[in-house]
């Protein structure tokens, strides 16, 4: 059904269905390697868009009450990923023995990896949790954690770095929050103290700067990137030339590994009881079915296609750092980057396959 008003996940009123309908049938499933997916309906709904979109597993960081519904739902077309639980009061408690009964439980239904969360703004929750170091990457607790996983025969995801147009903002106080290349510094630290895979999400925490990228996968040969966070993605990977992309993404072929960063929710169905900013991405069935769509749309129009017109998905980031240009409702140019056969095939499926279904089948 398309979308009469236009949204923040929809602003050019597309039918997210008929577009789906239109996209190339691939030979290969598609997988998803980082998406949050909890609620019964909500991932109903999820599930419909993902069989359209050619989405054929999903791997979700989903809480151990969640899972079992998720899993009802999606079947072995949904694979776990371990997370704290970041809502806890004692943040200590929250990154070690709860973060161990929570890897205890999941592992039950499945899950393989472990994902360590160290954004900048980590500092302010591990300090309202009673230590603001608690969510460093290389703090004691995740040190700790991250020894616990290796020992256990799993692998790690990290949450490393935000965009620059964070930094520019929301984490200018660097006395507070650090320069950027901070978190890269205090991260290769980890990486050579640990042996097990580790993925980054969201293309490392810097699509802004493929040359750091480049750097920490020559350095690095147990390290993979997502390409999650689909607002960020389109920002970010739209602004490289046509050639900085095909090279980066051939050079790297099997260490580099879709994702969509989808958050699928119970509250984006109804605008009752709904917090401000759930209510803000979706309030019905069919904002919800927009919202999980607009990211599928997006990030395979821009790996398959020629595309090159505004994104559909609106970002806020655009009017954070120039309010005196942008409303919030504005959006960056979607510039399609159109990857040979074989290097989508390998973004897509392959890399996936190669790195994790050993985990995960065992």
């Amino acid at each position: 059904m398309k979308t009469l008003t236009p949204t923040a996940a929809n602003r050019l009123s597309l039918d997210y269905a008929d577009e789906a309908f239109l996209m190339p049938q691939l030979p290969y499933p598609i997988i998803d390697v980082h998406s949050h997916l909890s609620g019964q309906r909500a991932a109903e709904i999820y599930k419909d868009v993902a069989e359209r979109f050619g989405i054929r597993l999903t791997y979700s960081m989903t809480g151990p009450e969640s899972a079992p519904a998720v899993k009802r739902v999606l079947g072995d077309a949904v694979r776990f990923i371990v997370t704290p639980d970041f809502r806890a009061t004692d943040i200590r408690h929250a990154l070690t023995d709860g973060f161990r009964d929570r890897i205890f439980r999941l592992h039950k239904l499945g899950a393989r990896m472990v994902k360590f969360w160290a954004a900048p703004r980590g500092i302010d929750i591990g300090e309202n949790g009673g230590d603001a170091d608690a969510m460093r990457i290389d703090s004691p607790y995740y040190l700790d954690m991250m020894q616990f996983t290796q020992d256990s025969g799993l692998m790690a995801m990290v949450h490393l770095a935000d965009p620059d147009t964070w930094f520019a903002t929301k984490y200018k106080d660097q006395a507070r929050y650090g320069a950027k290349q901070e978190h890269y510094d205090r991260f290769e630290r980890v990486l050579d103290r640990f042996s097990m895979p580790f993925i980054v999400a969201h293309f490392g925490g810097s699509p802004e700067d493929l040359s750091r990228l480049d750097g920490l996968l020559q350095r690095h040969d147990n390290l993979y990137l997502d390409t999650s966070a689909a607002k960020w993605m389109i920002r970010e990977l739209s602004r490289h030339s046509h050639q900085q992309i095909q090279t980066f993404f051939t050079r790297w072929r099997g260490r580099l590994l879709f994702g969509s960063d989808i958050v699928v929710a119970e509250a984006h169905l109804s605008s009752e009881g709904a917090d401000e900013e759930m209510a803000s991405k979706a309030a019905s069935e069919q904002d919800a079915f927009d919202l999980y769509a607009s990211r599928y749309w997006a990030l395979r129009t821009m790996y398959e296609t020629n595309y090159d017109g505004e994104s559909p998905i609106a970002d806020p980031d655009l009017a954070m750092v120039a309010p005196e240009h942008h409303m919030p409702m504005d959006a960056p140019r979607l510039k399609g980057r159109t990857l040979d056969a074989a290097t989508l095939k390998s973004l897509y499926h392959d890399a996936a396959v190669e790195l994790l279904s050993p985990w995960y089948e065992s």
